[in-house]
Formats: C-alpha cells, sequence, structure tokens
C-alpha cells in the first residue's frame, strides 16, 4: 500500500527529496548540494541526482524553505511598462545578479497607474517577496510605510534624489537633460520642443523638463521658448507629437524627446514630412538604447548607465534582505552621446 502511494506521488509530480535521493542512490544531504551548490558535486553524481530530479519532475518545495528560514528567495519589481527597451537592460542586469544568489525575481507592470502600483505592491509582499525594487520616487507614503511595517527592504531605481528618505540606485534626471539641453543651447537652438511622458505622477519626465526649462530660464529665455507635447511613450506617440509640435504658429528648430523611442517615431516622421535632419531640424532623444545606433542619422542621446544601475540595485537589495541596516543611496552618472541627430540650426 505505502508503496503504490509513493509511486502515485511520484507520477503526480510530487517527488520529494527522499524520493529524488533513493531514485540517484544518494543521500538527500547529496541532492540538497546538487540543487543549491552543484560545483560541489561531482560531475557523475550531480548526472544521476539530475537524472532522477528529471525522470521525477521534482520541484523543490519553496514554501516549506520558506517557512524555516523566513524568506522565499524572490524578490520583486514593479515597473512602469514591458511594452518597450526602456527598462530591459536594467531589469536583465537586476535579474542575472539575484540568480547569482539563487534568488529568483517576479516582474509586475503598473502601466503608469499609480493604484494599481498599489496593488501590486501588496500583492508580491502577500506572496512572500523578500524585497522590492521600485521606479521613480512619485507614489504615496502609505506604500512606503507598509512596506516599511512589514519589514521588506525596497529602493527606487532609474531617479535620485538625496534629500529623500527613500533608497536610490539610479541617477539624476533633471541634470541629465540640462546637460544635454545646454549643449543644444550652445550650438544655437533659441526655439526648443520637447515630446514627453505626463509630467504628473512620473518624477523621471518631471525631471526632464524641468532640466530645459532649467538652461532656458538661464539663458534669459522666456517658458514660450519651449512647446510641449505630452504623450505615452511608444514609437506611434513619438510621430504624433513631432507633428502636433511642428505645428505650432512659431515652431522650435531642435525638438527633445524623453527618451530614445519617441525620437525615433519623431525622426520618422520629419522623414515622411520631407525634412533633413539635422539641417531642417535636430531631434535628440533619452536613454541610448540600441535603437538609437541605427536610427538614419544616428541619435544624439543621453547615455543611462542601465546595466550598471540592475547590478547595484540588485546587490544592494541583497544586502539589505541579509542585514537590516540603515540604507543609502548610490547616484550614476549620464554621459551625452553627440551623433547625427543634433546640429547648429539650419546647418548644411
Amino acid at each position: 500500500m505505502t508503496r503504490k502511494r509513493d509511486t502515485h506521488r511520484r507520477r503526480a509530480g510530487n517527488a520529494t527529496l527522499s524520493d529524488v535521493a533513493a531514485a540517484a542512490g544518494v543521500s538527500t544531504a547529496t541532492v540538497s548540494r546538487c540543487l543549491n551548490a552543484p560545483q560541489l558535486v561531482q560531475q557523475a553524481t550531480r548526472a544521476r541526482v539530475e537524472d532522477a530530479v528529471n525522470r521525477l519532475s521534482y520541484a523543490p518545495n519553496f514554501g516549506a524553505r520558506a517557512l524555516a528560514v523566513r524568506q522565499t528567495d524572490t524578490v520583486g519589481a514593479i515597473v512602469p511598462t514591458l511594452d518597450n527597451a526602456i527598462f530591459a537592460r536594467g531589469l536583465q542586469s537586476f535579474q542575472e545578479e539575484l540568480g547569482k544568489a539563487g534568488v529568483t525575481l517576479l516582474v509586475a507592470s503598473s502601466l503608469y497607474k499609480a493604484d494599481l502600483e498599489n496593488a501590486q505592491v501588496r500583492t508580491l509582499v502577500a506572496r512572500g517577496a523578500d524585497a522590492l525594487l521600485l521606479i521613480g520616487y512619485d507614489r504615496e507614503p502609505a506604500v512606503h510605510e507598509f512596506l516599511n511595517r512589514r519589514n521588506v527592504p525596497h529602493l527606487v531605481a532609474w531617479a535620485h534624489d538625496p534629500d529623500r528618505a527613500v533608497p536610490s540606485v539610479g541617477f539624476d534626471n533633471r541634470a541629465a537633460m540640462r546637460g544635454l539641453a545646454a549643449r543644444v543651447l550652445a550650438l544655437g537652438h533659441r526655439r526648443f520642443g520637447l515630446i514627453t511622458a505626463q509630467r504628473i505622477g512620473n518624477d523621471r519626465a518631471r525631471g526632464r523638463w524641468l532640466g530645459v526649462l532649467d538652461v532656458l530660464r538661464e539663458a534669459g529665455l522666456d517658458d514660450s521658448a519651449l512647446t510641449i507635447h505630452e504623450t505615452t511613450y511608444s514609437y506611434e506617440n513619438g510621430r504624433a507629437g513631432l507633428r502636433k509640435i511642428l505645428s505650432a504658429a512659431d515652431p522650435p528648430t531642435v525638438v527633445m524627446c524623453g527618451n530614445d523611442v519617441l525620437a525615433a517615431g519623431a525622426l520618422q516622421e520629419a522623414r515622411e514630412m520631407g525634412l533633413s535632419v539635422p539641417r531642417d531640424l535636430s531631434i535628440t532623444g533619452f536613454d541610448d538604447i540600441e535603437i538609437a545606433k541605427i536610427t538614419h542619422p544616428r541619435l544624439t542621446t543621453v547615455r543611462v548607465p542601465h546595466r550598471e544601475m540592475g547590478r547595484r540595485a540588485a546587490r544592494m537589495l541583497l544586502s539589505l534582505r541579509a542585514e537590516p541596516e540603515e540604507p543609502c543611496s548610490y547616484r550614476l552618472d549620464t554621459s551625452i552621446r553627440m551623433r547625427d541627430s543634433l546640429s547648429a540650426p539650419g546647418a548644411s
């Protein structure tokens, strides 16, 4: 009877560590070592264990382990969108670094909706996430209070503000865009356009807008020197945004875009409108994702160190998860990538 029950359990995919050990002819300790530190086990033994794991469809009981060690080896990340490559680089490095520590990443997309992000935070915590990565600072303080009460380490990425209480691994969006806008101004541009994401509820977009305004005001130019179009991040919206901005009575000589995806759409629309970039109109982006190097012309943009940001964020969360301490923030530097889409107005 016992043998039949064991056979049924194995066939149902509910094999235990003991079942795997018996099938491989090793101890349960050896099976555990194969799963958690395979480099410490001889290859022949490892092969027998792996064969048994596959035959029995064995999966570790992480729920039982979590109860024992009060950790699930799971970290959550909530990003505003998975619809384009804005966050892909950073999340890839984030996941790789977590993987080295045997930690699994769960990703959710909030669609730039605060209420959805709030619900996702609670869902991930309810499912046992040991730590959370969030994007930017714009959210209700109650979210951070909830995480602190639950002793869930969390930090912000893609933004950095030393005056904020929440720890971050990111960059100063305002300073980054200010640097590019200053370069644009130095080339002689005095009428600017900006295609941006919605600034309310998005501190990254708001910071980039303020960076452009800083430069214009310091040059003694009125705010009317900047024509703004708010939209959501997509290639098609970059196209539509450019057409809208150029319909102004006194159109700009340069259009700065909140990211490279918008800028790629703007470049395509300029081409279809019969405009030569940068002779008739300059266009810039932000992020320096792969598309910036293959557009025609190649895109002048701000390079964000996404991969380094992902690695450092993972290391910080792993550290906080292991030994809770007073968290500190880390600022990453951005840089300007001058390519072919920006020149002096009217330059041939």
